[in-house]
């Protein structure tokens, strides 16, 4: 069975939602096609920074989210020597700055229940992309088969519409990390404040997104028997503990209370930044966002806000090429069509000129921030505690320091 759709979206996550509902807002629709039978809630929460409520605004779900979400007032670095805080920022001393840690289930949900009903398509895996004149045709495992204008990739590290578009698999780090989750039945007490410690080559970091949630997370760089891990909650912890046996008892605390469903493991991944300079992040009708894009280390936490800058500029430049009408050169020749699809093609190509510099300074932030923040030695851990954590706060900043602009193209 073949369908006509103006726009395909591939994957139901924080990109491919946003740019669902940027369009409908713009009165385009779309299909979002996720091949999960539900929203996925991988990594349980992220940070979001001033530039990423920023586009949440600009689709209308920035203040539905603030109500439910504490804002940070500051970070405290610990040390892992005496225990006792070494640096603190208050991040509105410098500047106007909105820094969240939000739940991932509810920035889906947010986005999803703003959406028209069909119009995210669960268990719908796509096998097949081929070409067709001016369409493309996305072949789905049940056999369905989706004529469409736009072909919008936001399927994960692992895109096939990255792979279509000629980019390789993310490149390993060398590093991986644990992320946790733990919520309790009174407040926790820890306030409105981001913590960090530094311990042998772990990076350990615990934030609030409510005043009953936490949310807590370390990177470290695996050994061979580190694979054990996968999948094993209750070695998940004793390990994360056993790597972090300077940390404070209150913080230890978090990680003794998480329960077996709150942990999970990943390997850290980016795209190298060079392949964002000469690689095709668009080409014809078909483009990628999200970290299909530009997969990067989260020590900056910039990924779920890249992503949701990347869903207002794709809305704004696709909505512009689909919505304009038809010359009258075009319909005297029967051209409507060729037409079209050159203004497409023109709309990705402003998209993607808009967006590849903004990914690849984030990419490069993000990895140079990491290499400081995970190196070892005594040398290094007394800059970093006196001097770097600091530095890179405000680098943090500056790099949240950053608007996408509405969607209107007017």
């Amino acid at each position: 069975m073949e369908i006509a759709v103006d726009v395909v979206i591939v994957g139901a996550g924080i990109a491919g939602l946003t740019t669902s509902l940027g369009l409908y807002r713009l009165g385009v629709e779309s299909i979002v096609l996720e091949a999960w039978d539900s929203l996925r809630n991988t990594g349980f929460a992220l940070t979001l920074w001033t530039n990423a409520w920023k586009a949440l605004d600009a689709v209308g779900v920035g203040d539905s989210l603030r109500q439910q979400h504490f804002q940070i007032q500051g970070a405290i670095v610990v040390s892992s020597i005496s225990g006792l805080a070494t640096s603190e920022t208050s991040f509105h001393a410098k500047g106007n700055h909105e820094i969240r840690c939000v739940k991932r289930k509810k920035l889906l949900e947010a986005l999803a229940k703003e959406l028209p009903s069909g119009t995210i398509r669960y268990s719908s895996k796509v096998v097949c992309i081929e070409e067709s004149g001016f369409f493309k045709l996305v072949h789905l495992s049940d056999g369905t088969i989706l004529k469409t204008k736009v072909l919008i990739g936001c399927d994960g590290v692992n895109s096939m519409v990255a792979r279509w578009l000629g980019f390789k698999k993310p490149t390993f780090t060398g590093r991986s990390a644990i992320r946790g989750c733990t919520e309790s039945i009174d407040s926790h007490g820890y306030g409105p404040k981001s913590m960090q410690f530094f311990e042998s080559g772990v990076r350990f970091g615990c934030r609030p997104c409510d005043d009953k949630t936490l949310f807590w997370y370390i990177t470290w760089v695996p050994s061979s028997q580190d694979k054990e891990l996968q999948g094993n909650p209750a070695t998940m912890k004793q390990f994360v503990l056993s790597k972090l046996e300077k940390l404070p008892a209150q913080l230890r605390a978090v990680i003794e209370s998480t329960e077996p469903d709150g942990f999970i493991s990943s390997r850290l991944t980016y795209r190298r930044p060079w392949e964002l300079v000469w690689g095709n992040i668009s080409k014809s009708n078909v483009c990628v966002a999200g970290d299909a894009f530009h997969p990067m280390t989260p020590d900056i936490g910039q990924g779920g806000g890249a992503a949701l800058e990347d869903g207002v500029v794709l809305a704004r430049c696709v909505a512009e090429a689909l919505l304009k009408e038809p010359s009258e050169e075009a319909k005297a020749k029967g051209e409507e069509d060729k037409e079209q699809h050159e203004r497409i093609e023109m709309g990705l190509n402003k998209y993607a000129k808009e967006r590849r510099m903004r990914a690849f300074e984030l990419i490069t932030t993000s990895y140079f921030a990491g290499f400081i923040q995970q190196s070892e030695g005594k040398i290094m851990s007394f800059l970093r505690e006196k001097f770097l954590a600091s530095y890179l706060r405000g680098l943090l900043l500056k790099r949240a320091d950053f608007d996408c602009g509405r969607l209107n193209f007017s």
